[in-house]
């Protein structure tokens, strides 16, 4: 989750330099060939017949779909914005989790996770005095896309080593990412500062990669419903990340919404 929570900010300083779709691409294409370049080291077998439709759902939604439509998104507004995604992604992630793999919550969860992701959701909006518009429309197809590859992928991890769950999804998406990076590097010129290559290079290394490989083997250990609530937390740390990072100025109610979202990730973890 501490690893996720630096993503916006390292997307919003990527694309000092790079385009959005420059930049949602590259991360993926590099962070595939490094994931290629593990899978290989360690001679690791290819995955069953029945694993391949989670693994495209993790290529979908967590390779593709979220980085693309963040990066688009954070062209028209701030990160601060954009936090919204991550603080109803746990609430989304459970439910598709409920949906797609049977999983049964009391209703204590629920309402907690419910109360977490309003409280997030309410505080965000609050702070950037956001209105709908197209960017917004974009996030909520980037949240629909992540939380479908983390409940795919989340389910696929407690069968194989959750950091091959990410590897294999990249490398899966290597034949459309990799063409697509040298492309996107044609029609959009980069301009590179070094920010904007740390920026790239966090992306790569660990919001595309190295993030996942604790993220799915918790989702793996705990199921996804609980491991996703602990992420309610992540948009409040995303928040003080843009302010030391990016300048941001903090709001009166960070700290009365960062102890309601605590609250509510201490009860998803001990209700059955």
């Amino acid at each position: 989750m501490t690893a996720f929570s630096f993503t916006l900010p390292s997307t919003a300083l990527a694309l000092e330099g790079f385009g959005p779709w420059t930049t949602a691409v590259l991360r993926a294409c590099l962070a595939g060939l490094v994931a290629a370049g593990c899978l290989a080291a360690v001679r690791a077998p290819l995955p069953g017949r029945a694993q391949l439709p989670a693994l495209a759902a993790v290529g979908a939604g967590c390779v593709v779909g979220f980085p693309l439509l963040t990066s688009l998104a954070l062209g028209g507004t701030g990160v601060g914005d954009a936090a919204v995604v991550v603080g109803l992604l746990p609430l989304t992630t459970a439910v598709l989790a409920t949906v797609r793999g049977g999983v049964r919550h009391s209703p204590a969860f629920w309402a907690a996770a419910v109360t977490g992701g309003a409280a997030v959701a309410a505080f965000t909006l609050a702070r950037t005095g956001g209105s709908p518009g197209s960017a917004d429309l974009l996030l909520v197809g980037a949240l629909l896309a992540c939380a479908y590859g983390y409940a795919e992928g989340g389910r696929l991890a407690a069968s194989m080593p959750g950091w091959r769950v990410i590897a294999w999804g990249l490398v899966l998406a290597l034949p459309l990412t990799l063409p697509a990076g040298l492309l996107a590097l044609v029609l959009e010129p980069a301009a590179p500062t070094p920010s904007a290559v740390a920026g790239l290079a966090y992306l790569t290394l660990v919001s595309q990669f190295g993030g996942f490989i604790p993220w799915y083997r918790g989702m793996g250990l705990i199921g996804v419903a609980r491991a996703g609530q602990v992420q309610l937390a992540q948009p409040l740390l995303t928040l003080l990340w843009a302010v030391l990072l990016l300048g941001e100025r903090p709001d009166a109610a960070a700290l009365p919404a960062a102890l309601v979202v605590l609250g509510c990730v201490a009860v998803t973890q001990r209700v059955r």
